[in-house]
């Protein structure tokens, strides 16, 4: 099924949920007026559903070539590229100094979520590339900016992050490759693995952002530095030259996004690949979380997009499907009518729509931490924008696994046959709780370097902000909604959250760690219940002046049905977190009786 972007949901929630006039008026950010942002979504949206959907099956199914080193995309694949460069897609939120559009970051979570719903496979270079931008932008000497910046923003290079090794995966600190300084650069060596896009056919030239230790370098984290090291070699003309001591070895075979090549690179077999220093030395890691930070808010994009896709699809079949009987219809009738295929649609509806104003909200946070001329408002948005990210990442991509598998249940056995297309999204969505940082690290980064580290002061500021659209809720007139009732979700979810970060912070040991998914998850539930709360409010004023539509009445529907039957498991998830870390620090490898 073609992908068609829910562009009135996105301006609804742009203009209405995140303000985005305020946000236009913002230093650099004065021309995304709402009609220009629009115009522009529905630009995006045209690529989105005529270039990128169509080549999502195809990709699929007929995956990548290897031979010697060599990758290729599936056809249509450089030529969708190719569009994509030439109508500024690769690039929304870059300073117009560099060729950027200078969108945004939250108009840019709209495009991101389009594409990579539309195809995760494909959107995933253009996300790095975005990742890189921001790298060599935020911390690269002006030598490099020079060199590199323009091409990449123009999407003529594209980039990646190399951090996994095969000993080193989540834990950084064992990282192996080597960095010794030639002169003005350095010669770098070692192995890296699940490199996306490390290798392609639909550039001229990759640009790798690598890290790499010093011979001198400390050991652990503190010893790390970042180093640009391209696929070719740039003369001092600009032109490229030869190839960089450096080979794609193989790509893996997946589970799904079968059209994103996943590489293993191997760096200096013949005397070492040429690489410049980003920054200061040993201080790489903080340099590549910025592109992290960038990946993961886009990878809960990802997810949301893919929940979008796979409930278009599943509805859509829905629709169509005739079996049996329903309440409303006795005879042969279309599947929608059953209670149980409108509770799975449901589900799969109201949480997307939950998470993209989530996700959007960290977006807008993102424009004020970057924009803002007033250091406290830029402060707190900072720590708000720190304490989303594991949300969105963690959060939405688990719910875009559960809404892909319902999707599947909907079609019942035509779900799990390839040719209906449903089984896809569950393939693409099973790696987005994996890569950027698994949910369980997200859930730790939640708890760790967010709850405890500020002791709490940015969960309390959205439990404030939380309650006062509780507030707003009660005082509401009308007949749109039981407003007391979606005030006392709203206020129950604010109260959920914050029992739960004052328990984190009242503990020694290492309950909070053993429960940490549990805590990701009803954060995402109970903000979930906030943002659903201010759409109901919006949505609400509408009908109740009479300018509402078909689809003001349908998000009062949606906001109802998730506060009713999503919202309860916060509650259920508050009592496993106070309660369950014992049984679970309990268990020992012993117990688990495998053999040896």
């Amino acid at each position: 099924m073609t992908y068609n972007a829910p562009i009135e949901d996105m301006i609804f929630v742009l203009e209405e949920l995140c303000g985005l006039k305020d946000i236009a008026e913002l230093p650099g950010l004065e021309e995304a007026t709402p009609d220009m942002v629009a115009a522009i979504l529905e630009e995006a949206g045209k690529f989105a559903s005529q270039v990128l959907s169509p080549l999502n099956a195809v990709g699929d199914i007929k995956g990548l070539g290897f031979d010697k080193g060599e990758v290729t995309t599936p056809d249509g694949w450089k030529s969708a590229y190719d569009q994509l460069v030439e109508m500024g897609w690769n690039s929304p939120t870059a300073d117009g100094e560099h060729g950027g559009m200078g969108l945004p970051a939250v108009v840019n979570a709209c495009i991101q979520e389009m594409f990579q719903g539309a195809n995760a496979a494909f959107q995933l270079c253009p996300m790095l590339t975005q990742g890189a931008i921001e790298a060599v932008e935020g911390f690269a000497s002006p030598a490099l900016k020079e060199t590199y910046l323009p091409k990449l923003v123009s999407g003529e290079w594209t980039g990646t992050m190399n951090l996994t090794e095969p000993q080193a995966g989540s834990d950084l600190a064992a990282i192996r490759s080597k960095a010794v300084p030639q002169g003005d650069h350095y010669l770098i060596s070692g192995q890296k693995i699940y490199i996306t896009h490390g290798e392609h056919d639909m550039t001229e030239n990759i640009i790798h952002l690598v890290l790499a230790r010093l011979p001198d370098a400390p050991a652990g984290v503190k010893g790390i530095s970042l180093f640009v090291v391209p696929k070719f070699l740039i003369t001092e003309d600009g032109s490229l030259g030869e190839r960089n001591d450096m080979r794609c070895v193989s790509i893996e075979h997946k589970l799904g996004i079968h059209a994103s090549p996943t590489c293993t690179l191997a760096f200096g077999d013949n005397g070492g690949a040429v690489g410049y220093l980003v920054g200061e030395p040993n201080v790489g890691l903080q340099y590549m979380f910025a592109m992290m930070n960038n990946a993961r808010l886009n990878v809960g994009l990802q997810g949301v997009g893919i929940a979008e896709h796979a409930t278009q699809h599943a509805t859509h079949y829905a629709m169509e499907r005739k079996q049996g009987g329903t309440p409303e219809d006795s005879g042969v009738a279309t599947i929608i009518g059953h209670p149980d295929v409108r509770r799975m649609l449901g589900l799969m509806k109201s949480r997307t729509e939950a998470a993209r104003i989530l996700a959007y909200r960290a977006a807008r946070s993102l424009d004020y931490s970057q924009r803002s001329v007033d250091a406290n408002e830029k402060a707190r948005h900072q720590r708000r924008v720190d304490l989303l990210i594991p949300v969105v990442k963690g959060w939405s991509t688990e719910l875009s696994v559960q809404t892909a598998s319902l999707g599947i249940q909907v079609h019942g056995g035509m779900g799990y046959v390839e040719e209906t297309g449903a089984a896809q999204y569950l393939r693409d969505a099973r790696i987005t709780t994996i890569y950027e940082g698994t949910t369980g690290i997200q859930a730790l980064d939640l708890i760790g370097r967010k709850i405890l580290r500020d002791r709490g002061k940015a969960a309390l500021e959205i439990v404030r902000d939380m309650r006062a659209t509780a507030l707003v809720l009660a005082d509401q007139q009308g007949s749109s909604a039981d407003w007391p009732a979606l005030s006392g979700v709203v206020s129950g979810s604010a109260e959920l959250i914050e029992n739960v970060t004052n328990w984190i912070l009242e503990q020694n040991g290492h309950e909070p760690q053993a429960v940490a998914t549990d805590v990701l998850e009803l954060f995402g539930i109970a903000l979930g219940a906030w943002a659903m709360g201010d759409a109901a409010l919006s949505a609400g004023r509408h009908i109740e002046g009479r300018s509402g539509t078909a689809y003001h009445d349908a998000k009062m529907k949606t906001v109802k049905f998730y506060m009713a039957n999503v919202v309860p498991h916060a509650n259920a998830l508050s009592m496993i977190i106070t309660g369950a870390a014992p049984s679970i620090l309990n268990l020992k490898a012993s117990d688990f009786g495998t053999a040896a």
